[in-house]
């Protein structure tokens, strides 16, 4: 949703839209209910959702459409509106998974570390060195979106793999992960 109501910000801001002003201020109103349900269980932010964006977002998809019948397709908000409509069940997905977040800034908080080095990654010196270094990241991002010390984690588990049992590989895996019992 954040992609959605960015560029209607844009133009609310720099052209003065006022139907992408009003676009953004009926999608801020989802995310002032995401800010009061932060930090609860997936089945409390589900229930809260379904009490408190639901109504917004009934009232919101029809006056999305209204006004893009009403645009030009080749104005600027005329675009950022069906760019929201296009992905109108991409963008409401959170409301049927409360583990699922209103935007995807974490993920792509995580990604610009990789997405900022790419150039470096063309010196990875073979396809199979990069599906390497690809693992990698992917193996320390995970670690950090599940509060774990990545150099901790991958020193741990490169010095206990070689006696750990392979049908229990997924043990050592972040969100599995338990440092080994001092001896």
């Amino acid at each position: 949703m954040v992609h959605a109501r960015r560029k209607l910000f844009e133009l609310a801001t720099t052209s003065k839209a006022p139907i992408a002003a009003e676009a953004v201020r009926r999608i801020d109103r989802l995310f002032a209910v995401e800010r009061d349900i932060a930090g609860l269980s997936a089945e409390a932010r589900l229930a809260a959702r379904r009490e408190r964006s639901a109504p917004i977002l009934a009232d919101l998809e029809p006056w999305l459409r209204q006004q893009q019948e009403r645009l030009s397709r080749k104005s600027e908000v005329g675009k950022a509106i069906a760019y929201t409509t296009r992905r109108w069940e991409a963008l409401t997905r959170f409301m049927s998974d409360g583990r699922i977040c209103l935007t995807n800034n974490a993920a792509e908080r995580a990604l610009r570390g990789v997405a900022v080095g790419r150039r470096n990654w063309t010196f990875a010196g073979s396809d199979r060195g990069g599906e390497r270094a690809a693992a990698i990241y992917t193996l320390i991002e995970s670690a950090k979106l599940n509060g774990i010390d990545p150099q901790a984690w991958l020193a741990d588990i490169l010095a206990r793999i070689a006696d750990h049992p392979a049908k229990r590989l997924c043990d050592l895996l972040p969100w599995n992960w338990r440092t080994a019992p001092s001896q």
